[in-house]
């Protein structure tokens, strides 16, 4: 019998388990542990299971965390490559518990609580750091109340991308005004769309899963990611061109249900969000090393990288922010908190 195909089969059936896998690494032991957990969660992740994914990182450092913290009483199965479903689908079964946790870019919220897409504002944030230190403090609160408030939904941690969002393309991008009408795969989602837009794009909202084969067919001319992501999802091979956009960084997003969450025994909850606090202060740590060792091994494989002017990218993009904290005044006070933090 072929192992490899019988342990693939497993883990569809069954997502990556907190009682090893996790600890052991991508290519351990997917064995179960054998005491019988007291809660059984599953967690949803779009992307790939990768070491170069921004979720799985998290996930890893999670899972050992938690099971150093409580041993086999928690366990959460994780399941990468849309295995439950579609982002826009596990948003809504998050909400009535029916999928326990997901973690995803916070982009994906928007659709539900409109006011999380000013993090998606185009050059809102200047660095990875800025945005840990803007979402660590009075901008994250308020955002996270507003998901607790509006879906019954937690936020365990503002983690990060791993680098900011570029253009990658399928021929050279070297300046602003090349950028002008080239269509863009994009987040279905409001301010993706409106911040490519605003830097003369044409942005395509397709799903993460249809990017690869939407490029190698010419649906779109290239699409905007972190480097990292370009290569777990192998991207390189289709677009061979990047331009230093650095247009947005915005966070990953861990989240458990409300009701998901009371399914935890009182006593072991605080242990459970400790676990996800120093997932996401390890993952943030990782991210920027992450970025660079992504782009060193990308232009090993014949990406071409070049850099374009990203203030008058900034200015272009300006108007955004405006209109937006004009449509969602509740906003208003994040945008004054991250620009204050600047620093």
């Amino acid at each position: 019998m072929n192992t490899t195909n019988a342990s693939k089969r497993q883990f569809l059936k069954t997502g990556l388990a907190i009682g090893g896998a996790a600890a052991a690494g991508l290519s351990g032991n997917l064995a179960f542990a054998q005491e019988k957990p007291l809660v059984t969660l599953r967690m949803s992740s779009t992307l790939p299971l990768d070491a170069n994914s921004a979720h799985y990182v998290w996930y890893s450092r999670f899972a050992q965390n938690l099971k150093t913290a409580v041993g086999n009483k928690i366990v959460v199965n994780y399941f990468p490559s849309d295995q439950l479903g579609k982002e826009s689908d596990v948003v809504n079964q998050v909400r009535i518990g029916s999928v326990d946790m997901m973690i995803s870019g916070s982009s994906i919220w928007s659709t539900t609580v409109p006011e999380i897409g000013v993090l998606d504002m185009g050059y809102l944030f200047a660095n990875l750091d800025h945005s840990g230190r803007a979402l660590d403090g009075k901008a994250g609160a308020i955002l996270s109340k507003l998901m607790v408030d509006r879906v019954g939904v937690q936020v365990l941690g503002w983690a990060y991308s791993l680098g900011a969002r570029n253009v990658f393309t399928k021929n050279p991008v070297r300046s602003v005004a090349e950028l002008k009408g080239i269509k863009l795969r994009v987040l279905p989602v409001k301010n993706f769309i409106s911040t490519l837009r605003y830097m003369g794009a044409v942005p395509t909202p397709i799903p993460f899963g249809e990017i690869y084969t939407s490029l190698q067919t010419g649906v779109v001319d290239g699409f905007e990611h972190d480097a990292p992501t370009a290569l777990a999802g192998k991207f390189f091979e289709v677009a061979k061109y990047c331009a230093l956009t650095q247009h947005i960084y915005n966070p990953q997003t861990p989240v458990i249900g409300k009701r998901s969450f009371a399914r935890i025994p009182a006593d072991l909850q605080k242990a459970f969000l400790d676990a996800a606090a120093e997932a996401t202060s390890y993952q943030r740590q990782r991210a920027a090393d992450m970025e660079r060792d992504a782009f060193e091994k990308l232009k090993g494989l014949g990406l071409t990288v070049s850099t374009v002017d990203r203030e008058a990218l900034r200015k272009d993009v300006a108007p955004l922010w405006g209109e937006f904290t004009a449509q969602y005044p509740a906003v208003k006070p994040v945008v004054d908190e991250i620009v204050a933090v600047r620093g």
